[in-house]
């Protein structure tokens, strides 16, 4: 059933933490089974942070905490982690619920981003930290660049502040809505600017859907 995705990763990861990746807590809940992917996907999640934080301290050296900070979160939020997901068609391998499928879960970016993270934490356990490196640099190699290239580096919200000022515009509001347990939420923000929804963030905090939804309103409003 992986053969495809670990010849297209280049490394052998064990069938049960593969299977275990992939194991949505709906599928476990209709299933009675006691473990999900989301332990791995905490794993997953830090072995990721880590990996880009290095990256980005040895590529950019002349960047400051500041600036790296939002370019950090321009590579690993939840959107730009979907979308790396959907190159490794990881939709396909997701064990979820029939509620989940019947409401498109296999390309939802949120259930999406946490397998990514989960694979990566069974790659973590499987082959150890220096090939978790390797493939995680490989795979957020070209997000790291377009990130950089639209200018991730600096802050969305400030970014969209100051346009809205230049243009003499009501400055940006962002509304908020929130879906999914409590332990696992799920925002959506709009920004608002001068009366008009300009575009729309996802993230897993407040902060993080509106820091994307900043981004996309600067670059359509400058476009």
């Amino acid at each position: 059933m992986f053969a495809q995705l670990q010849a297209r990763l280049g490394l052998e990861i064990r069938q049960e933490l593969l299977e275990l990746a992939f194991t949505h807590r709906s599928f476990a809940y209709e299933n009675g089974i006691s473990e999900t992917n989301e332990r791995l996907e905490f794993l997953g999640d830090s072995v990721l942070g880590l990996v880009v934080t290095e990256e980005l301290y040895k590529k950019y050296p002349d960047l400051d905490e500041s600036r790296l900070s939002p370019l950090r979160s321009g590579i690993v939020n939840m959107r730009a982690l979907a979308d790396i997901a959907r190159s490794l068609e990881l939709g396909q391998y997701m064990r979820i619920g029939k509620g989940e499928e019947v409401t498109g879960g296999r390309d939802k970016n949120s259930l999406l981003a946490d397998s990514l993270e989960a694979l990566i934490g069974a790659i973590y356990l499987s082959q150890g930290f220096a090939a978790s490196q390797k493939i995680v640099g490989e795979l957020i190699s070209q997000t790291m660049e377009s990130a950089k290239d639209k200018g991730a580096g600096l802050d969305g919200k400030t970014a969209l502040q100051e346009l809205a000022a230049a243009r003499k515009i009501s400055p940006p509001e962002y509304q908020i809505t929130e879906s999914g347990p409590d332990h696992d939420k799920t925002f959506v923000a709009t920004a608002v600017v001068g009366g008009d929804a300009i575009a729309t963030g996802e993230g897993k905090s407040k902060r993080e859907a509106e820091q994307i939804a900043a981004r996309l309103a600067y670059e359509k409003l400058i476009s």
